[in-house]
């Protein structure tokens, strides 16, 4: 049951967030907010759209988990995500519990096995807001052993600040600095499929485009092997090639350097957009 005390502080925190909105500050000041009320850990801020990779917007993850917990996550595993499934199929609820979602079968999962389970992590919940043109952001939020699952009590507080927090994330999508950064915007749907098939080609072997094509469509390497009949080892070999060719150093640099290069579409008519991107200005 929430106190007073607890009213009274989350109403400071809260104020806090609101007074950031459209700033840099806003993301750490709702987290905050949220974390003055429950235990969570590996705050993390997603940005998700069905035709293109996601995009960490901010995270609070030490350094020695950002490979297991964001840059394994991007190498494939996202698309099994049960909260990326529910952010891309019309999402009801503005809050996700992962046992509820999974109804306690998560270990059960190629997801488990292939991913979560070498996370550390032991649950895990998210508010979600949804934006305009498919966009969804999540705000993922972790339990490390020491903190245990989520209890009924925690999960009702959460659940109790859900209505607000999600309603904040969609108010800083709208201010101007973060549409134009951040969002795919209306009308751009048609293009991305272009930006699959062009993105890289004029630095890459036809063979190591096809491979970058199924990273950046979010399959990992035992799949891309499976679609374009190829061994796993190979395809290994090409992502190493890939990232050295196009100077990146993990999926999250490779699908920043996607998403930064569309804006160059329309520029280079069919051409490679990352040639634009990276010419000389």
């Amino acid at each position: 049951m929430t106190t007073i005390s607890q009213l009274s502080k989350w109403n400071r925190d809260i104020s806090i967030a609101i007074g950031a909105l459209g700033s840099e500050h806003f993301f750490p000041a709702l987290i905050a907010a949220v974390r003055g009320q429950v235990a969570i850990d590996y705050p993390q801020i997603w940005l998700y759209h069905r035709d293109l990779p996601p995009r960490v917007l901010y995270h609070e993850i030490p350094a020695h988990a950002v490979r297991a917990q964001i840059d394994q996550y991007l190498e494939g595993p996202y698309r099994e995500d049960p909260f990326y499934q529910a952010s891309m199929n019309q999402p009801r609820s503005k809050i996700y519990l992962l046992s509820r979602l999974t109804h306690n079968k998560l270990q059960e999962s190629s997801y488990y096995s292939g991913y979560y389970s070498g996370t550390g992590t032991v649950d895990e919940a998210v508010y979600l807001a949804r934006l305009h043109a498919g966009n969804v952001i999540n705000l993922s939020m972790m339990r490390l052993p020491h903190h245990g699952e989520f209890s009924e009590q925690e999960y009702e507080s959460l659940y109790l600040l859900a209505e607000p927090v999600s309603e904040l994330l969609k108010r800083h999508s709208e201010h101007n600095d973060f549409a134009i950064t951040n969002l795919i915007q209306p009308g751009i749907n048609h293009q991305i499929d272009l930006a699959f098939r062009t993105f890289g080609a004029s630095m890459l072997s036809p063979r190591e485009k096809d491979v970058l094509e199924m990273m950046l469509r979010g399959y990992g390497t035992d799949i891309s092997a499976q679609k374009l009949e190829i061994a796993v080892e190979t395809v290994r070999r090409h992502r190493k090639s890939i990232y050295r060719k196009l100077d990146v150093n993990s999926q999250t640099d490779l699908f920043s350097l996607f998403i930064n290069a569309m804006s160059c579409l329309g520029e280079a008519a069919g051409a490679d957009p990352l040639s634009i991107y990276m010419a000389p200005r």
